[in-house]
């Protein structure tokens, strides 16, 4: 990609972010994903208007071009948001496999407007019965089953 090209697609993203806060219909953040030059999924945040917490821009952004390309693999995509995903977002792009990420604003600056993401890094750090929302390992034996079915499965799709 050019830097034209570059800057196009992180205006875009930008541009939706912008245009979501000027609707009052949520957070301002934007996302693009491209393939091979082309947008192939954008979004805004849409947390506040579909009562999801997940509906960030990215997660959005990858589920459409997920569903317009008939795959979850990204691997080759370039996701352009306008803001550093947060640790819920930056999960989704490993686990689409994108390949590169672009972004404008940083952690720091959505912390100054009262996103916080640092919760979750300083949680991610802490031991499982540590966190604000303990967590407790329980029945592992039981569901360990499904895990050795899935190991033997001569069906499975890795992903």
């Amino acid at each position: 990609m050019t830097p034209e090209d570059l800057e196009r697609f992180m205006r875009r993203a930008i541009a939706l972010a912008t245009e979501n806060v000027e609707k009052g219909l949520g957070g301002p953040f934007g996302a693009v994903v491209v393939r091979q030059g082309e947008i192939i999924g954008e979004s805004a945040n849409s947390v506040v208007q579909l009562n999801d917490p997940t509906a960030h821009a990215e997660i959005a952004a990858i589920r459409l071009a997920c569903q317009r390309i008939g795959s979850f693999n990204l691997e080759g995509c370039v996701l352009f948001t306008s803001c550093e995903p947060c640790p819920m977002c930056l999960g989704a792009i490993y686990w689409a496999r994108i390949s590169l990420v672009y972004y404008a604003n940083d952690r720091h600056d959505a912390h100054r407007i009262g996103f916080n993401d640092w919760l979750i890094y300083q949680e991610l750090n802490k031991s499982h019965e540590q966190r604000s929302i303990p967590m407790f390992r329980l029945l592992a034996e039981e569901a360990r089953v499904s895990f050795d079915l899935w190991e033997r499965s001569a069906i499975k799709i890795p992903y």
